[in-house]
């Protein structure tokens, strides 16, 4: 049976960078390599690719592990992507000191992604950013660049 090691970053060092620096910082470090990824990123083999305040942009590889009991990626792992995608879109708004955290999401699936080992593309922007919320849309395209999923959220905005 294939197995797989995913490394396990603590959650406390990214917490204190994330104190320390703005997200979009943060998110700047992860891509560069001077900050490692989330623990949560490497289980699910996201990376991030492209950030600027208001938009970010993750690749993913769908691959068996992420399947469903009738060999089919989980709707979970897209759920993953396209939530972790548009909360950091709003999050890369926000100054330090202030985070988010996701209010509702709604996921619309088109199509399947193809198991092949190609990653997909997720990129997302933020729409409003107040005092107390904010919104994003994304999407998921695959290296076809065809549609596989799309959706929106609300966050809500937190002192930290």
């Amino acid at each position: 049976m294939p197995t797989r090691t995913t490394p396990f970053t603590e959650p406390e060092a990214l917490a204190r960078a994330a104190l320390e620096m703005s997200y979009l910082d943060l998110l700047l470090g992860m891509k560069a390599g001077t900050l490692p990824r989330s623990t949560m990123m490497e289980s699910l083999d996201f990376h991030m690719e492209e950030a600027e305040a208001g938009r970010v942009v993750f690749t993913g590889t769908p691959h068996a592990a992420f399947s469903n009991p009738l060999g089919g990626l989980h709707g979970g792992w897209y759920a993953s992507l396209l939530d972790s995608v548009m909360g950091s879109a709003v999050q890369s708004t926000l100054p330090k000191g202030k985070g988010q955290t996701t209010l509702e999401f709604k996921l619309n699936f088109v199509r399947a992604a193809k198991l092949d080992g190609r990653p997909v593309r997720c990129e997302a922007r933020a729409r409003h950013v107040g005092r107390r919320t904010g919104t994003a849309e994304g999407e998921i395209v695959d290296a076809d660049g065809k549609l596989l999923a799309h959706g929106s959220t609300t966050c809500l905005i937190l002192d930290f």
